[in-house]
């Protein structure tokens, strides 16, 4: 007969190493960063499903958001806070473009790629504010590399 600790045990065991490879990113909202004024920092990064991004205000006024238009198809989006630090976990695969509600048209935006996917179209078409603009042409350039070294 099979001993019922030893059972829970194993199939705990078997379980963990799925929940343990989950990673949690952090992503700096800054006034200034590498790139200039109005940053999250990284401002692109490939995740694995499961995988979460922490949003940490490092300086004041920010907040983390979906764009409009910017997420898997059925996936809600989000808004975080102004001036608080937001943990959201990713599951759906696909891109989500990011803000920082109150700098989006000083170009405060970020992207981030989902599992094993491509960029969909539809993004490009999307109006920017005339300073985002720039800054996802060179997050949608670094998306297909990313996606053409795998």
């Amino acid at each position: 007969m099979i001993n019922l600790a030893r059972l829970l045990t194993a199939l705990v065991a078997l379980s963990t190493p799925a929940l343990a490879s989950a990673e949690t990113i952090e992503v700096k909202m800054l006034n200034r960063g590498e790139k200039g004024s109005m940053v999250f920092e990284p401002d692109f990064h490939a995740l694995q499903p499961g995988d979460s991004v922490k949003f940490i205000a490092t300086n004041k006024s920010h907040n983390a958001a979906t764009i409009d238009g910017m997420v898997p198809d059925g996936h809600p989006g989000f808004k975080g806070k102004i001036n608080e630090e937001i943990v959201v976990t990713f599951d759906r695969p696909g891109f989500y473009g990011i803000k920082c509600s109150p700098h989006y048209g000083m170009g405060m935006v970020m992207l981030i790629k989902v599992g094993d996917v491509e960029l969909p179209r539809s993004y490009r078409a999307i109006e920017f504010p005339s300073r985002a603009k720039p800054r996802f042409d060179a997050l949608f350039a670094a998306a297909q590399a990313e996606v053409a070294g795998k």
